[in-house]
């Protein structure tokens, strides 16, 4: 079965799971964990990406985090890149070292984000990493100690999660203590990791036809989230693969125009993407210019990607055109 399509789109609320190959290890040593936190760190202050929540355990790791105005997909590869690189260097090794995609869900952080938070953060204790909460408060690779302020990480949005917990910032530090507290005797809870209670799987339209069908669930481990919010996401993913398509297809047609108008007039393709005024270079790039626009209506930011010049160069030969 071919593998989904990411959904992703900047501010998206993403809860990103990473792990090593066949369950080996991502980090040895102190030094490895400092590491991937020095690494993580630099990245989100670089790309402005907020974080909320992280852990880093031996073979695993847990991200809470808005999808920066990059994409999700390049903010992770750069991260993972990385790491596996120094990591690599550092133990003689060679080969991948994450499982060959790490698994991201899109969150509704109305109904989930202190539940997503809490999860995040209560790992190690989970998987042994620490013996108790006051050991986790003090364990330097999740991001628990730094909204209770026992650890500092300047990159780490506390200040949004101690907001869900009280307006001074003493009371929402104690109350977020016995809100993680509370959650010890969860334990694991699957479904804020597989997407349940109700997702969806496919595009939206196979969501309405099945619900046309009356079909009694619906799943898609990509999404967590109320029925209007798995919905919503699936609509806005369809509605900008159609925005996708339909620009590939308009940037291939206009790359035909625009080679078969060259043709026309002598000139070479990368001339004409050179922005070069030599000879009859602008009388053809204007010429080509009014016809994407006038005649086929491409776009201006696509008529300047196909000849070679600015989208302000565009509309100042499109405002001459208008007034001669």
């Amino acid at each position: 079965m071919p593998r989904q399509a990411r959904l992703d789109s900047p501010g998206m609320l993403h809860h990103v799971i990473i792990r090593g190959i066949e369950k080996r290890r991502i980090v040895d040593d102190d030094v490895d964990c400092k590491d991937f936190v020095r690494r993580l760190g630099a990245l989100a202050e670089e790309t402005c990406t907020t974080i909320y929540a992280w852990a880093l355990m031996s073979n695993h790791a847990h991200l809470l985090l808005c999808s920066p105005a990059m994409g999700l997909a390049k903010f992770m590869r750069r991260l993972l890149t990385g790491h596996a690189v120094r990591y690599n260097l550092r133990h003689r090794r060679h080969g991948p070292l994450f499982q060959d995609r790490y698994k991201s869900i899109v969150c509704d952080g109305d109904r989930y984000f202190t539940e997503l938070v809490r999860y995040i953060h209560l790992n190690p204790l989970r998987v042994g990493s620490v013996k108790d909460l006051k050991g986790l408060e003090k364990y330097p690779y999740c991001g628990y100690g730094t909204i209770l302020g026992t650890q500092i990480n300047s990159w780490q949005d506390r200040d949004s999660v101690l907001a869900q917990f009280g307006q001074r910032e003493s009371e929402a530090r104690e109350a977020y203590r016995q809100f993680v507290s509370e959650g010890v005797p969860l334990g694991r809870r699957p479904q804020l990791v597989g997407g349940k209670p109700m997702r969806s799987s496919g595009s939206w339209f196979e969501v309405k036809s099945r619900r046309q069908r009356r079909a009694q669930e619906i799943s898609d481990e990509r999404i967590l989230g109320s029925t209007e919010f798995v919905e919503s996401i699936l609509r806005e993913a369809d509605a900008r693969a159609v925005r996708q398509r339909s620009g590939n297809r308009a940037s291939g047609y206009a790359e035909r125009v625009v080679v078969a108008a060259c043709k026309k007039d002598g000139v070479s393709l990368t001339e004409l993407r050179s922005g070069s005024r030599r000879g009859q270079l602008p009388a053809v790039r204007i010429k080509i210019v009014r016809g994407l626009v006038e005649n086929y209506g491409i776009s201006v930011a696509e008529v300047a990607r196909q000849v070679g010049i600015s989208t302000s160069g565009v509309s100042k030969i499109l405002t001459r055109s208008l007034s001669s």
